[in-house]
């Protein structure tokens, strides 16, 4: 039997790459070019045409985790439209929509890699951006860009029904969301909670929603109340009124299956053990910058389980894109030109978005 042949795009490549960067910590966002690597046999072009601001964007420009390395270019959730195909490449043709997300390589031999879980590699995984390839030496460049050179098989295929814009953000805030879910055995019926409503949170509601589950949001927002319910929550609880949440958790005390909290600022996570039942599950994908105070009883009283959860491995990204087509799920996002990211970064922390920004890149500065 003849073996198909793949076809390549006998385009000629220019690797001359326009973005956004940010020179130092305390810098805006200003036009930037760089040069691609040259893709290789195993490698697919990506012509990004939107790619999403994830908070952990600020983090990094900001050096606020440390070990930042600049010229920075920003962004890891990429969408795109594939435009070179490499000769040993399978899976993707030219014009097929195409995705990064979190990482671009791992080291592909370790027990994690091996496993699917390339986001835990031992050897530590090859990041978007503010990182380097496999070699240690070849820095690596994000989203806010034209296009991005990918190994093929840490690339995603983005289902034709879903649209680009609202797919970008699957790539970092739907796995952060779905991984967990699924992981942890959300099905119909169940009782799930997610506290916070924004990039995260709005994810984590829709998703739980597909998988069956009702979904009871925690929010110091009173105003987000409508948007929980048009996201699919059944009910909400803002937490800032203290008389009410004081009733609500003896009320909900023990109703929980699984409660995702995606909050990134300090606050106390005993009073959303206490609401899980006997076996429940609290995890927690946000990262507050100090650690969290955790009363042993609230574990001990009823058998209760806190853990974390990161991303996911691209196995288990490609899974969510296709549960989110099945399902017809995506972000709600509001797409900016990149001239605006700074004042994103700005009413992200405010947290002024419904729920992601989302930068059309057709907008780059030439």
């Amino acid at each position: 039997m003849a073996k198909t042949k793949i076809k390549t795009e006998k385009a000629p490549f220019i690797p001359t790459t326009r973005a956004v960067a940010a020179h130092s910590a305390s810098a805006s966002l200003k036009p930037f070019s760089f040069e691609c690597r040259e893709p290789g046999p195993n490698d697919i072009v990506i012509q990004i045409t939107h790619c999403g601001i994830c908070h952990s964007d600020i983090h990094q420009v900001r050096d606020e985790w440390g070990g930042a390395a600049f010229p920075m270019v920003p962004g890891h959730e990429i969408v795109g439209r594939v435009s070179h195909v490499g000769r040993r490449v399978k899976g993707f043709k030219v014009g097929d929509g195409a995705g990064v997300g979190c990482l671009v390589d791992s080291c592909r031999k370790c027990d994690c890699c091996k496993s699917n879980e390339e986001q835990f590699c031992r050897k530590g995984p090859a990041f978007t951006y503010n990182g380097t390839l496999m070699d240690r030496k070849t820095p690596t460049y994000g989203g806010y860009a034209s296009q991005i050179v990918v190994d093929a098989d840490f690339a995603l295929k983005i289902p034709k029904s879903l649209p680009l814009d609202r797919t970008a953000p699957l790539l970092c805030a739907g796995i952060t969301t779905y991984s967990p879910l699924k992981r942890h055995g959300v099905k119909k019926g169940q009782q799930v909670g997610v506290v916070g409503l924004g990039g995260l949170g709005h994810m984590a509601v829709k998703l739980a929603r597909a998988m069956g589950a009702r979904v009871t949001v925690f929010s110091t927002s009173a105003a987000k109340e409508a948007d929980s319910r048009r996201l699919g929550a059944t009910s909400f609880v803002n937490t800032r009124d203290e008389a009410g949440f004081a009733e609500a958790r003896t009320r909900l005390e023990g109703s929980f299956d699984l409660i995702l909290d995606t909050v990134s600022a300090p606050h106390d996570l005993n009073g959303y053990l206490e609401l899980l039942k006997n076996d429940g599950t609290l995890v927690v994908v946000g990262v507050p910058p100090t650690p969290a105070q955790v009363h042993h009883f609230s574990l001990i009283g009823g058998r209760k389980r806190l853990t974390g959860s990161l991303i996911g491995g691209i196995r288990e990204t490609q899974e969510m894109l296709n549960f989110c087509a099945r399902h017809k799920v995506a972000s709600d996002v509001e797409v900016i030109p990149a001239s605006r990211a700074d004042e994103a970064y700005e009413r992200t922390l405010k947290g002024d978005v419904k729920y992601r920004f989302v930068i059309d890149t057709s907008t780059l500065p030439a």
